[in-house]
């Protein structure tokens, strides 16, 4: 130990990337925590390890050209169980990086944490066989900063039941093939996420509630995303509900979803904000659903009919989108409540001919939620059901191909606005806004680019 740095090499590591450093890592991690903490130094090698255990006041920084790397052997991952009910308790055990109840810890360094993830093969019903990478459950004042983060065998880092955590300078590399989360913040209160890079091969920055409490008080800024899932999502657990949700100042590109809002296990899902986002060739850039799946966690009965309120969506720029639109969709008798789409911007692939336009979507209250979950929708830009309180403002949409769609449908609306709607319109479609069922609608301010037999047309018996 030299002036609160513990040197892994003192303890034994060989850091050859071939000797299993476990033990030494750990035991400079314990001699740091015992004298009242400190910093646990990798440097100036590759250390091979198995589960390693984080305590409180250590910060483990693997120093830039250095490079902690996960073993191929999952018997050397420690299966290690949290305390706390949450859904998926008994299923996934083992991490590389592990740390409960722990308070003032930290990962940093400028390195490479590496969990070769590639090593291990997913096989159904295997999921104890695959490890994170870094695991922190029920921690307080967390900070994970300034490393690369490659090739985690399951999500990539997972923060559950936290407290105070900042994320910041983080780069995800980790698209080897599904469940690869980059960033799973679950059930958590007061996270910032900043100044990250995420190319996962699942969600690239998900929130969670998979323990019966909210994630709540989250900021996700300045990041750029690309996933073959979802990049921003809230959900799909969603047992405990979000609350208090901020995402700004992203770019996001080749993705399958861009901003994906979902309550389907029965919590409560208000107050979210999501601003200043560009994307750029990905399929459903704006996907928002209040479901009932109704995954019970186990022990707890099943959970009721969530909700979903209070989200403003502003400042959003698109291109190369796909061809299946964007949506916001909740439930017979349990819409979606108060949303606001402002300064909205989206061209679409387009190319939807009029015979093949849908003539009914189904609700699909149990079905997974994910962007294109109901196939192509009758609308080629935005298509809104089940809905109270919309407020379309200065929405500009578009299409690459001649599509035959209507660029807007609002279906069972209670109370919509749309003001300033710009949108392209093929020569064969009747309408530009197609309104069913929709009641108190006030439309201003909106300007045809291309001449059609009607703007609006109005259809069903509530209308």
């Amino acid at each position: 130990q030299s002036n609160g740095i513990w040197d892994a090499h003192a303890f034994g590591a060989k850091g050859d990337g071939s000797t299993l450093d476990t033990k030494a890592i750990q035991a400079a991690i314990d001699a740091c925590a015992d004298a009242g903490g400190g910093t646990v130094r990798l440097s100036g090698g590759i250390f091979l390890s198995g589960t390693v255990c984080l305590r409180s006041n250590t910060t483990l920084a693997v120093a830039s050209g250095a490079t902690l790397r996960g073993s191929p052997r999952i018997e050397d991952y420690k299966s290690i169980t949290p305390q706390i009910t949450f859904l998926y308790r008994s299923r996934f055990t083992k991490s590389l990086i592990y740390a409960e109840h722990q308070d003032n810890i930290a990962l940093t360094g400028g390195g490479v944490i590496d969990g070769q993830g590639n090593l291990f093969r997913a096989k159904k019903g295997d999921d104890g066989g695959r490890p994170y990478l870094i695991r922190f459950s029920e921690c307080r004042n967390v900070q994970v900063r300034d490393l690369t983060l490659r090739d985690s065998a399951r999500w990539l880092s997972h923060y559950l039941a936290c407290e105070n955590v900042a994320i910041d300078g983080i780069t995800i590399r980790s698209r080897i093939r599904e469940n690869r989360d980059g960033m799973d913040i679950d059930s958590c209160d007061r996270v910032r996420i900043a100044n990250c890079d995420v190319y996962s091969g699942d969600d690239s920055i998900v929130l969670k509630s998979t323990a019966n409490r909210p994630c709540r008080r989250i900021t996700v800024s300045n990041c750029t995303l690309s996933s073959q899932a979802s990049a921003l999502k809230l959900g799909t657990e969603s047992q405990g509900g979000f609350q208090d949700i901020t995402f700004n100042n992203c770019a996001i590109y080749d993705s399958r979803d861009g901003v994906a809002i979902e309550e389907v296990d029965g919590g409560a899902c208000e107050r979210i904000n999501v601003s200043n986002i560009v994307m750029h060739n990905v399929k459903v850039p704006l996907f928002v659903r209040l479901g009932n799946r109704a995954n019970p966690i186990p022990g707890l009965p099943v959970p009721g009919m969530g909700q979903m309120r209070d989200i403003i969506i502003s400042n959003v720029q698109a291109s190369k989108a796909g061809n299946i639109a964007c949506s916001i969709t909740g439930l017979p008798d349990h819409p979606v409540e108060n949303v606001t789409l402002q300064n909205i911007r989206i061209l679409f692939a387009g190319g939807t001919a009029l015979k093949d336009i849908p003539t009914a979507v189904e609700d699909k209250p149990a079905s997974y939620p994910k962007g294109e979950m109901f196939g192509i929708l009758p609308a080629y830009g935005l298509y809104c059901r089940h809905v109270k309180g919309l407020r379309l403002q200065n929405i500009d949409l578009g299409y690459d191909k001649t599509d035959a769609r209507p660029a807007l449908i609002a279906d069972d609306v209670t109370d919509l606005d749309v003001f300033s709607l710009r949108a392209q319109i093929a020569p064969g479609a009747d309408v530009m806004l197609r309104l069913i069922n929709v009641q108190g609608s006030l439309i201003h301010g909106c300007g045809l680019q291309d001449k059609i037999a009607s703007f609006a047309g109005i259809a069903g018996a509530q209308s």
